[in-house]
């Protein structure tokens, strides 16, 4: 039969357990702030006051108040641990102390404990490399296999006339969609750097919008820009579709094309502001569209690597090759590809000109 310890309360593990709960805290104050007190104090100051009456109420006149306060002034009060009992003072244990052992001893484990993750992640990425195939072998499947796969199957099991579009988006379409991924990533973390918050209308932040207002160190309605890009933005705009319609055709593609319709978001901005401009392309906008774009690379290509891994019929027509509507799911994602790149390339240069979209 095991034995109870007297000083449980006080022992390594009931430490350690309140730690996991959320009751102490070693790294804030040496474990001093506790979220809640033990149930056992509360018990114990429960017992103690059971069997006392109740005191009766005294009415004090003011002057009497005034008196006491001047003649005998209270010290401030002083938070005190109660020990299990709930009777004494508790002399800290010391996982507690500011610097004490306990927490000495926790960043001691910490810091050995992260020089082993490091040693562990390197001897399985030296063990991976030592596997792999000597670099530049005639027999390796990148040599062989893979390329001639790609060259001779390309374009009956994808539709796409271009190889390098087939290959892209369609027998890795999860690498391309990863790296429209890191666009949008990329445009959130800028945004976060960058943007211009209101702080409860300060003279702060006014002042801040009014000096990344892109109307006041510019021309304003400079004739021969406004001019320009009425007769260059529709064409810009026109030639990035195309190439983004036909990237499975010739080359271009999602991240060429997006990043002409960019250019041409950028060209009208120049000319016209950030007021005319966000008439048709705003934040809401812009969110809009990288979300809804991402979502359905992410479902389409999901739903076609699901039936293909399992050998099943897919239901999503080839078409023939040449046409613009072929090639299967490739055209679709082209869009969606260069759509997330021309959101992320005006993202990038609003968010460094103004601090917001």
């Amino acid at each position: 039969m095991s034995r109870r310890r007297d000083n449980y309360e006080n022992s390594r593990w009931r430490r350690f357990k309140r730690w996991l709960e959320g009751e102490i805290d070693p790294l804030t104050e040496g474990g001093v702030g506790l979220s809640k007190a033990p149930s056992s104090t509360a018990a114990s100051l429960e017992g103690t006051d059971r069997g006392r009456e109740p005191e009766e109420d005294v009415a004090l006149s003011p002057g009497d108040l005034e008196k006491d306060v001047a003649l005998s002034p209270r010290e401030p009060e002083k938070d005190v641990a109660l020990s299990p009992g709930g009777t004494e003072p508790d002399t800290l244990p010391a996982l507690r102390e500011p610097g004490g052992r306990g927490l000495r001893l926790y960043r001691k484990f910490y810091q050995i404990m992260s020089i082993f993750l490091c040693l562990g992640i390197i001897c399985v990425l030296l063990w991976t490399i030592a596997y792999l195939p000597a670099f530049g072998n005639a027999g390796n499947p990148d040599n062989n296999e893979v390329s001639a796969r790609y060259i001779e199957k390309g374009l009956e099991e994808t539709g796409a006339v271009n190889m390098v579009t087939g290959m892209i988006l369609d027998y890795r379409a999860f690498d391309t969609f990863g790296e429209s991924c890191v666009l949008f990533i990329a445009s959130c973390c800028v945004l976060v750097l960058l943007r211009i918050d209101d702080d409860g209308g300060s003279g702060d932040a006014e002042k801040r919008k009014r000096e990344a207002n892109d109307r006041v160190f510019e021309p304003k309605n400079d004739i021969i820009l406004q001019k320009c890009a009425c007769v260059l933005v529709p064409v810009i705009m026109v030639f990035g579709i195309y190439i983004i319609l036909n990237g499975h055709l010739s080359p271009g593609g999602g991240f060429s094309g997006g990043a002409v319709l960019g250019s041409g978001l950028i060209l009208y901005l120049n000319a016209f502001g950030f007021q005319k401009t966000e008439q048709m392309f705003n934040g809401r906008t812009y969110r809009r569209i990288t979300v809804s774009a991402l979502t359905f690379y992410c479902l389409a290509k999901s739903y076609s690597f699901f039936t293909g891994a399992n050998h099943m019929e897919s239901g999503i027509p080839l078409g023939t090759p040449g046409d613009i509507l072929s090639s299967g799911l490739i055209l679709p994602l082209n869009i969606c590809v260069g759509l997330v790149v021309a959101c992320t390339m005006y993202a990038f240069y609003t968010l460094f000109r103004k601090g917001g979209i």
